[in-house]
Protein backbone atom coordinates (compact mmCIF):
# COMPACT_ATOMS: atom_id res chain seq x y z
CA UNK A 1 0.00 0.00 0.00
CA UNK A 2 1.25 3.26 -0.85
CA UNK A 3 2.48 5.92 2.20
CA UNK A 4 -0.48 7.86 3.11
CA UNK A 5 1.80 11.25 3.15
CA UNK A 6 3.04 10.39 0.14
CA UNK A 7 5.49 12.66 -1.84
CA UNK A 8 5.89 12.54 -5.44
CA UNK A 9 9.40 12.15 -6.37
CA UNK A 10 8.49 14.14 -9.83
CA UNK A 11 6.70 16.56 -9.01
CA UNK A 12 7.51 16.63 -5.37
CA UNK A 13 4.14 17.69 -4.15
CA UNK A 14 2.53 15.87 -1.05
CA UNK A 15 -0.45 13.47 -1.57
CA UNK A 16 -2.40 10.63 0.43
CA UNK A 17 -1.76 8.49 -2.57
CA UNK A 18 -4.94 7.02 -2.50
CA UNK A 19 -4.85 5.87 -5.56
CA UNK A 20 -2.00 4.38 -8.13
CA UNK A 21 -0.97 8.05 -9.76
CA UNK A 22 0.42 11.12 -8.43
CA UNK A 23 -3.24 13.02 -8.52
CA UNK A 24 -0.83 16.25 -9.46
CA UNK A 25 1.31 15.03 -11.95
CA UNK A 26 0.27 11.66 -13.35
CA UNK A 27 3.25 9.75 -12.22
CA UNK A 28 2.96 6.27 -11.43
CA UNK A 29 3.43 6.04 -7.35
CA UNK A 30 4.46 2.21 -8.00
CA UNK A 31 7.65 3.45 -10.22
CA UNK A 32 11.47 4.44 -8.40
CA UNK A 33 13.24 7.21 -10.31
CA UNK A 34 15.41 6.38 -12.66
CA UNK A 35 19.03 8.42 -12.94
CA UNK A 36 21.15 8.11 -15.96
CA UNK A 37 25.12 8.32 -15.17
CA UNK A 38 25.28 12.23 -16.06
CA UNK A 39 22.02 12.69 -13.71
CA UNK A 40 18.86 13.11 -15.72
CA UNK A 41 16.38 11.79 -14.21
CA UNK A 42 13.81 9.80 -16.51
CA UNK A 43 10.33 11.43 -15.98
CA UNK A 44 7.42 8.48 -16.54
CA UNK A 45 4.80 8.56 -19.16
CA UNK A 46 1.21 9.58 -17.72
CA UNK A 47 -0.26 5.75 -17.59
CA UNK A 48 -3.65 5.50 -20.24
CA UNK A 49 -6.41 6.27 -18.07
CA UNK A 50 -4.70 8.86 -15.21
CA UNK A 51 -7.09 11.69 -14.00
CA UNK A 52 -5.50 14.15 -12.82
CA UNK A 53 -7.19 16.83 -9.68
CA UNK A 54 -7.02 20.28 -9.73
CA UNK A 55 -9.81 22.78 -7.94
CA UNK A 56 -12.97 21.20 -8.21
CA UNK A 57 -11.91 19.67 -11.81
CA UNK A 58 -10.45 16.65 -13.23
CA UNK A 59 -8.19 15.94 -16.22
CA UNK A 60 -8.10 12.20 -17.50
CA UNK A 61 -5.11 11.51 -19.78
CA UNK A 62 -6.72 9.08 -22.18
CA UNK A 63 -4.49 6.56 -24.68
CA UNK A 64 -0.56 6.01 -25.21
CA UNK A 65 0.28 7.24 -28.83
CA UNK A 66 -1.48 10.15 -29.15
CA UNK A 67 -2.78 11.13 -25.84
CA UNK A 68 -5.99 13.17 -25.26
CA UNK A 69 -6.44 14.77 -22.22
CA UNK A 70 -10.14 15.07 -21.19
CA UNK A 71 -11.15 17.80 -18.92
CA UNK A 72 -14.52 17.28 -16.22
CA UNK A 73 -14.99 21.08 -16.04
CA UNK A 74 -16.70 22.40 -12.92
CA UNK A 75 -18.54 25.36 -13.33
CA UNK A 76 -15.86 27.32 -11.01
CA UNK A 77 -13.42 26.41 -13.03
CA UNK A 78 -11.85 27.18 -16.60
CA UNK A 79 -8.96 26.08 -19.07
CA UNK A 80 -7.31 28.12 -21.83
CA UNK A 81 -5.43 26.41 -25.03
CA UNK A 82 -4.49 26.95 -28.48
CA UNK A 83 -7.59 27.02 -30.69
CA UNK A 84 -6.48 23.84 -32.78
CA UNK A 85 -6.29 21.34 -29.86
CA UNK A 86 -9.66 21.11 -29.05
CA UNK A 87 -10.76 17.57 -29.95
CA UNK A 88 -15.08 17.99 -29.06
CA UNK A 89 -16.40 19.30 -26.19
CA UNK A 90 -20.05 19.42 -24.91
CA UNK A 91 -22.93 22.15 -25.10
CA UNK A 92 -22.68 23.20 -22.03
CA UNK A 93 -19.10 24.00 -21.64
CA UNK A 94 -18.45 27.92 -22.31
CA UNK A 95 -16.09 28.15 -25.30
CA UNK A 96 -14.54 31.66 -26.28
CA UNK A 97 -11.85 32.99 -28.02
CA UNK A 98 -9.21 35.31 -26.22
CA UNK A 99 -6.87 37.18 -28.79
CA UNK A 100 -3.28 37.64 -27.48
CA UNK A 101 -1.04 40.84 -27.14
CA UNK A 102 0.55 41.72 -29.99
CA UNK A 103 -0.91 39.29 -32.40
CA UNK A 104 1.29 40.68 -35.59
CA UNK A 105 4.41 39.40 -34.11
CA UNK A 106 3.13 36.15 -33.14
CA UNK A 107 1.69 35.52 -36.47
CA UNK A 108 5.27 36.38 -38.06
CA UNK A 109 6.72 33.87 -35.66
CA UNK A 110 4.68 31.04 -36.74
CA UNK A 111 2.46 31.12 -32.76
CA UNK A 112 -1.45 31.17 -32.79
CA UNK A 113 -2.55 34.75 -32.47
CA UNK A 114 -6.01 33.76 -30.70
CA UNK A 115 -6.12 31.07 -27.47
CA UNK A 116 -9.88 29.52 -26.98
CA UNK A 117 -11.01 29.44 -23.51
CA UNK A 118 -13.37 27.05 -22.18
CA UNK A 119 -15.08 27.39 -18.88
CA UNK A 120 -17.76 24.54 -17.03
CA UNK A 121 -19.61 22.65 -16.26
CA UNK A 122 -19.26 19.77 -18.55
CA UNK A 123 -16.65 17.79 -20.84
CA UNK A 124 -13.86 18.62 -23.36
CA UNK A 125 -11.07 16.85 -24.79
CA UNK A 126 -7.77 18.32 -26.08
CA UNK A 127 -4.85 16.21 -28.31
CA UNK A 128 -1.53 17.98 -29.70
CA UNK A 129 -2.27 15.81 -32.67
CA UNK A 130 1.39 13.92 -32.88
CA UNK A 131 2.39 11.01 -31.16
CA UNK A 132 4.23 11.96 -28.03
CA UNK A 133 3.75 12.21 -23.83
CA UNK A 134 1.44 14.47 -22.35
CA UNK A 135 3.85 16.28 -19.44
CA UNK A 136 1.86 17.59 -16.42
CA UNK A 137 3.60 20.49 -14.57
CA UNK A 138 1.78 21.72 -11.34
CA UNK A 139 2.41 25.23 -10.64
CA UNK A 140 2.15 26.41 -6.99
CA UNK A 141 1.59 29.86 -5.89
CA UNK A 142 5.06 32.14 -7.00
CA UNK A 143 6.62 29.29 -9.53
CA UNK A 144 7.03 30.63 -12.91
CA UNK A 145 8.46 28.61 -16.04
CA UNK A 146 9.58 29.01 -19.41
CA UNK A 147 8.09 26.62 -21.93
CA UNK A 148 9.93 26.17 -25.72
CA UNK A 149 7.66 27.27 -28.44
CA UNK A 150 4.75 24.57 -29.43
CA UNK A 151 4.88 23.06 -26.44
CA UNK A 152 2.04 24.14 -25.19
CA UNK A 153 -1.24 22.05 -24.62
CA UNK A 154 -3.65 23.88 -21.91
CA UNK A 155 -3.33 25.67 -18.72
CA UNK A 156 -5.95 26.51 -15.86
CA UNK A 157 -7.91 29.65 -15.83
CA UNK A 158 -5.57 31.08 -13.04
CA UNK A 159 -2.49 30.82 -14.49
CA UNK A 160 -0.70 33.81 -15.79
CA UNK A 161 0.73 33.81 -19.21
CA UNK A 162 3.17 35.96 -20.96
CA UNK A 163 5.55 35.14 -23.95
CA UNK A 164 9.06 37.06 -24.54
CA UNK A 165 11.36 37.58 -27.03
CA UNK A 166 14.04 34.23 -26.66
CA UNK A 167 17.80 34.99 -25.07
CA UNK A 168 19.08 32.77 -27.79
CA UNK A 169 19.69 34.40 -30.88
CA UNK A 170 22.88 34.80 -33.12
CA UNK A 171 23.25 37.28 -36.31
CA UNK A 172 24.21 36.67 -40.14
CA UNK A 173 25.09 38.82 -43.11
CA UNK A 174 24.41 37.74 -46.72
CA UNK A 175 24.74 40.44 -49.52
CA UNK A 176 25.31 42.81 -47.55
CA UNK A 177 21.51 42.15 -45.21
CA UNK A 178 21.87 41.36 -41.48
CA UNK A 179 20.13 37.85 -40.84
CA UNK A 180 18.70 36.80 -37.30
CA UNK A 181 18.38 33.83 -36.50
CA UNK A 182 16.79 32.29 -33.25
CA UNK A 183 17.91 28.81 -32.38
CA UNK A 184 15.07 28.06 -30.35
CA UNK A 185 12.97 29.86 -31.39
CA UNK A 186 11.99 33.60 -31.58
CA UNK A 187 9.97 33.85 -28.18
CA UNK A 188 9.39 31.83 -24.96
CA UNK A 189 5.69 30.86 -23.45
CA UNK A 190 6.11 32.19 -19.46
CA UNK A 191 3.54 30.74 -17.29
CA UNK A 192 3.38 31.13 -13.26
CA UNK A 193 0.77 30.72 -10.58
CA UNK A 194 -0.04 33.49 -8.32
CA UNK A 195 -2.34 33.06 -5.33
CA UNK A 196 -3.85 29.26 -5.99
CA UNK A 197 -2.07 26.25 -6.96
CA UNK A 198 -2.14 25.74 -11.23
CA UNK A 199 -1.69 23.07 -13.81
CA UNK A 200 0.05 23.68 -17.45
CA UNK A 201 0.14 20.65 -19.46
CA UNK A 202 2.61 20.19 -22.28
CA UNK A 203 2.94 17.87 -25.08
CA UNK A 204 6.26 16.63 -25.73
CA UNK A 205 7.16 14.09 -28.52
CA UNK A 206 9.73 11.14 -27.38
CA UNK A 207 10.84 10.46 -24.25
CA UNK A 208 11.55 13.40 -21.67
CA UNK A 209 13.97 14.08 -19.04
CA UNK A 210 14.56 16.33 -15.82
CA UNK A 211 17.44 17.69 -14.02
CA UNK A 212 17.88 19.97 -11.04
CA UNK A 213 20.72 22.36 -11.74
CA UNK A 214 22.27 24.19 -8.25
CA UNK A 215 23.31 27.31 -8.48
CA UNK A 216 26.33 28.04 -11.37
CA UNK A 217 25.56 24.41 -12.78
CA UNK A 218 25.75 24.41 -16.38
CA UNK A 219 24.79 21.83 -18.93
CA UNK A 220 24.52 22.33 -22.65
CA UNK A 221 21.61 20.90 -24.81
CA UNK A 222 20.49 20.44 -28.32
CA UNK A 223 18.35 23.40 -28.75
CA UNK A 224 15.19 22.02 -29.87
CA UNK A 225 15.47 19.11 -27.35
CA UNK A 226 14.53 21.61 -24.40
CA UNK A 227 10.73 21.74 -23.25
CA UNK A 228 10.67 23.72 -20.31
CA UNK A 229 12.56 25.37 -17.75
CA UNK A 230 12.55 27.20 -14.19
CA UNK A 231 12.60 30.84 -14.75
CA UNK A 232 15.58 31.05 -12.70
CA UNK A 233 17.56 29.00 -15.59
CA UNK A 234 19.27 31.35 -17.37
CA UNK A 235 19.72 30.26 -21.07
CA UNK A 236 22.24 31.44 -23.78
CA UNK A 237 23.73 30.28 -27.21
CA UNK A 238 27.18 28.19 -27.13
CA UNK A 239 28.78 27.28 -30.39
CA UNK A 240 31.70 24.93 -31.00
CA UNK A 241 33.57 24.98 -34.78
CA UNK A 242 35.36 21.83 -36.00
CA UNK A 243 39.10 22.27 -36.65
CA UNK A 244 40.14 23.12 -40.46
CA UNK A 245 35.85 23.45 -40.93
CA UNK A 246 33.64 26.73 -42.07
CA UNK A 247 30.65 25.66 -39.94
CA UNK A 248 29.45 26.18 -36.34
CA UNK A 249 27.51 23.47 -34.32
CA UNK A 250 24.97 25.45 -31.82
CA UNK A 251 24.36 24.38 -28.49
CA UNK A 252 22.03 25.75 -25.86
CA UNK A 253 23.97 26.77 -22.90
CA UNK A 254 21.98 26.49 -19.14
CA UNK A 255 22.77 27.97 -16.40
CA UNK A 256 21.43 26.82 -12.60
CA UNK A 257 19.76 27.13 -9.86
CA UNK A 258 16.45 25.67 -11.37
CA UNK A 259 14.80 22.69 -12.76
CA UNK A 260 15.27 22.24 -16.61
CA UNK A 261 13.12 19.24 -18.90
CA UNK A 262 14.28 18.21 -22.78
CA UNK A 263 13.00 15.31 -24.66
CA UNK A 264 14.69 13.04 -26.91
CA UNK A 265 13.14 14.01 -30.14
CA UNK A 266 15.23 17.13 -31.93
CA UNK A 267 16.07 18.48 -34.78
CA UNK A 268 19.65 19.30 -36.66
CA UNK A 269 21.34 22.75 -34.60
CA UNK A 270 24.40 23.95 -36.93
CA UNK A 271 25.42 26.93 -39.20
CA UNK A 272 27.47 26.57 -42.28
CA UNK A 273 28.87 30.34 -42.40
CA UNK A 274 30.36 32.83 -40.47
CA UNK A 275 28.68 34.46 -37.48
CA UNK A 276 28.76 38.04 -36.99
CA UNK A 277 27.28 39.15 -33.93
CA UNK A 278 25.57 36.31 -31.19
CA UNK A 279 24.18 36.34 -27.77
CA UNK A 280 26.76 34.46 -26.30
CA UNK A 281 30.21 35.72 -28.35
CA UNK A 282 32.85 33.47 -27.35
CA UNK A 283 32.94 30.10 -29.37
CA UNK A 284 34.98 26.92 -28.57
CA UNK A 285 36.87 24.47 -30.58
CA UNK A 286 36.43 21.37 -30.82
CA UNK A 287 36.67 18.01 -32.50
Amino acid sequence: MPDPSYSCPFCRLESDAAGTTCPHCGAPVDVRAKVSMSGWVEQPPVRDMTRLHFSHSTCQISGSYVPVAELALDGQDSVYFPHHALLHAEPSVDLDLMRMPDGWRRSLAGLPVYVMTARGPGHLALSADEPGDTVAVPLLPGRSIDVAEHRFLAATGNVGYEWYRSPVWFKTTHEHETIMHYPLGPYFDRFHASETPGLLLLHAPGSTFVRDLADGDVVCVKPLSLVWKDKSVQASLHTERARDAQGFYMWVKLTGPGRVMIKSIFGYAGWSGSIVDSSTPRTRQAW
